[in-house]
């Protein structure tokens, strides 16, 4: 499980088609990769990976992972060019605080950037308006002042509309994450909160739920 909470940023050094699944490398700071083992997971902007070929001693220092067929599919990552900047997470220890919110890594679709656009511009202090259009199938799972991961990064939404949602960019997440290298037209991960599917499900279950002699006998009454 990951938070939302990006640790540090990586950069494609290879995207690798194969006979079966796409092969990615990845340089990331030493500190990072020294601490994969091979068959670990890995967030790479927001998608859940299994760390391989670990080279904490290349220069630079590198991981690998195999995207398959539905990665390829959901994600942008198997589209993604040597040099683009991904955000990186280790999974959260047992125990740790959680900072973000809880983030599976398991990518829902892809959204499209609309702006990026700072609040105060030319302030070296300003926070950011973030504009994305996501599929209309996700927009049930979005709520104001809910929680939405782009990119890996858990975020709060502070509007929708339609399937238009907007979000307030603190300026640490700005610098820290792969979000100062994106343009208008990118293509963005995007996960949201899974607790909201789970709640259309439960809701979805009791709709249909009918009490019956039989299951008040089964259940002890």
């Amino acid at each position: 499980m990951f938070t939302g909470l990006i640790e540090t940023t990586g950069k494609i050094l290879a995207v690798t088609p194969q006979e079966g699944a796409t092969r990615i490398t990845i340089g990331a700071p030493a500190a990072v990769v020294g601490r994969l083992n091979t068959g670990d997971s890995v967030a790479v902007s927001g998608v859940c990976l299994t760390a391989l070929d670990i080279e904490p001693n290349a220069f630079p220092s590198r991981f690998s992972a195999d995207l398959a067929a539905e990665t390829i599919t959901r994600t942008t990552l198997a589209r993604l060019k040597p040099e683009t900047i991904v955000n990186l997470e280790l999974p959260t220890p047992v125990g740790s605080p959680l900072g973000g919110h809880v983030v599976q890594g398991h990518v829902d679709s892809t959204g499209e950037l609309l702006a990026l656009d700072p609040v105060t511009p030319g302030s070296e202090t300003t926070d950011y308006r973030l504009r994305l259009r996501i599929p209309n199938t996700l927009v049930r799972y979005v709520v104001e002042k809910g929680s939405i991961t782009i990119e890996g990064i858990s975020l709060t939404v502070a509007a929708i509309q339609g399937n238009v949602v907007e979000i307030a960019v603190i300026p640490h997440t700005h610098a820290a994450t792969n979000l100062r290298t994106l343009a208008p037209g990118d293509a963005l991960n995007v996960e949201v909160d899974v607790l909201g599917k789970y709640a259309e499900r439960r809701s979805e279950e009791q709709a249909g739920f009918v009490l019956t002699e039989s299951y008040l006998i089964a259940n002890g009454y």
